[in-house]
């Protein structure tokens, strides 16, 4: 069976257990940290985590990129090289352009690797919900799947792949230029944080404002519980934002609730670039469900 790669980027969040274990790569994003381009890592090897966080919590912004071009020819050219194809997965393309960087490239190196192929695929989600996809592709592979049955599962299932969360402060949301100014301080001066979803097209959109973050979070378990669909062999992923001991105390309420083992719920970190749009306190869950059916274009 031809052998391929399997490479993401770092709106995966896959720390390196999860690459080692499932041999998957990814390819950096970037961001401007004190006047300085960094590359986002996802085990936070460049920037100490608490001082970014420090960083924003003080009121700077951070600037953020995609993948850069050269980056992604060089990972892409290095597996071509030693004989794989690749099966390239993408955060959610309304998000960040990743995947259409991954697709300009595919497209060049392809003419001079005529053999191989590039399969890249937007997975309308990010976070947790693309490690999760991630995770799985591996397993297929490993299992003997190839590349075309692996991309096809992916393809067809990634509508599967709910996220449910909240974030801590909607001032945020406002820096990155994703809320009103308006809507920023009424949620503020309320105490009102939203439950935010990933609908068909992979925007991150809020359903329910709830009053409060302890009701944001039980609200955010109350809705997972509610779409989990159990399938074997895979797993349900928590995406955290400097809130850790939250982070621990939704795993261990949703092992009990959906009668899961310890390995089987994952807590991971939110990259760099992510969490300059989303700010400390973001905490997502991320599953295989119910269908995804909304519609921010129509439900507004």
């Amino acid at each position: 069976m031809q052998k391929f790669a399997i490479i993401t980027d770092s709106c995966g969040n896959l720390n390196a257990a999860l690459r080692e274990k499932y041999d998957l790569h990814y390819i950096p994003t970037r961001f401007y940290y004190k006047d300085q381009e960094c590359i986002d890592d996802t085990d936070w090897q460049g920037v100490p985590l608490k001082d970014f966080y420090d960083y924003l919590r003080a009121g700077n912004r951070i600037l953020t990129s995609q993948i850069s071009a050269v980056a992604c020819a060089e990972t892409f050219e290095k597996f071509l090289q030693e004989g794989y194809d690749i099966l390239s997965l993408s955060a959610s393309e309304v998000l960040t352009s990743c995947v259409n960087v991954c697709r300009s490239t595919a497209e060049k190196l392809l003419k001079q690797y005529p053999e191989r192929k590039i399969v890249c695929i937007n997975t309308t989600i990010s976070g947790g919900g693309l490690a999760l996809l991630c995770v799985q592709a591996s397993k297929l592979r490993a299992a003997g799947k190839t590349l075309e049955e692996t991309a096809a599962w992916v393809e067809e299932n990634k509508k599967y792949v709910n996220q449910e969360g909240t974030v801590e402060d909607l001032a945020y949301l406002k820096r990155a230029g994703r809320i009103s100014a308006s809507k920023a301080l009424l949620g503020t001066l309320f105490h009102v944080k939203p439950i935010v979803i990933s609908d068909i097209h992979g925007y991150n959109v809020s359903v329910e404002k709830v009053k409060g973050r302890q009701n944001s979070l039980n609200r955010t378990i109350e809705r997972v519980v509610e779409k989990y669909v159990p399938m074997d062999g895979i797993d349900v992923y928590i995406t955290q934002a400097d809130c850790p001991d939250e982070a621990l105390m939704m795993k261990q309420t949703l092992m009990e609730k959906l009668d899961l083992p310890e390995e089987r719920v994952h807590i991971l970190c939110l990259n760099a670039v992510m969490s300059a749009s989303v700010g400390p306190g973001m905490l997502g869950v991320f599953f295989y469900g119910k269908e995804i059916t909304y519609n921010s274009k129509v439900n507004g």
